[in-house]
């Protein structure tokens, strides 16, 4: 049996507040993950942030400075990211509602003067409140899914550190990749003015 974790419920406000008080050089993978997987988000604090959209993920800004920024990213049931890095970033997702599956590929090849790439598939994990994770700085490239058959909407929390406004996207089907910008839907709880929620 896997080791029962104690686990402090905090409010989103006072989870930032702990991550933020880490110091800047003890921001490490390690530190970041040893603290979400010992405080967890009380799902009914983070209502200001949940904004879904039929035609979309949502990406929800609720706190950035310097050494990271964190977000919701909402999902209706059957949406999915497309496959992307995180700019030799480091991320940190955990769900505090719902469930995610994550999957993570190997880059074989990658011609950045053709923007082509050959991906291959590799581990394969379930998310959700009890169980967050980070992503693989050695395997960066990844996909996450709310599931057709999950049948209900997911809220996860990310975390980067860095933050960062662009991110490689890849295409399997074509063996292509490219820069995407990013955007936030809203900002510290506001809607932003150009977005419109279907």
């Amino acid at each position: 049996m896997p080791e029962q974790l104690a686990v402090e419920q905090l409010a989103i406000v006072d989870w930032v507040k702990g991550l933020a008080a880490l110091p800047e050089r003890g921001f490490t993978l390690e530190a970041v993950q040893d603290y979400i997987l010992h405080h967890s988000v009380r799902p009914e604090t983070l209502e200001k942030y949940l904004f879904f959209s039929k035609g979309n993920y949502t990406r929800n800004l609720i706190f950035k400075n310097a050494v990271f920024e964190c977000m919701t990213i909402c999902w209706e049931v059957g949406q999915h990211s497309r496959i992307h890095n995180h700019r030799d970033q480091n991320c940190w997702m955990s769900a505090p509602i719902g469930r995610l599956k994550v999957q993570n590929f190997r880059v074989e090849q990658k011609d950045a003067t053709c923007g082509t790439c050959k991906i291959v598939p590799t581990e394969i994990y379930e998310m959700d409140g009890a169980h967050p994770a980070y992503v693989n700085p050695l395997e960066p490239v990844h996909q996450v899914l709310n599931l057709p058959e999950f049948n209900q909407r997911a809220v996860s929390i990310h975390v980067y550190s860095k933050p960062f406004d662009t991110c490689e996207v890849y295409t399997r089907e074509k063996g292509t990749y490219g820069d995407v910008p990013l955007h936030y839907t809203s900002e510290y709880g506001k809607l932003h003015p150009d977005e419109k929620l279907l």
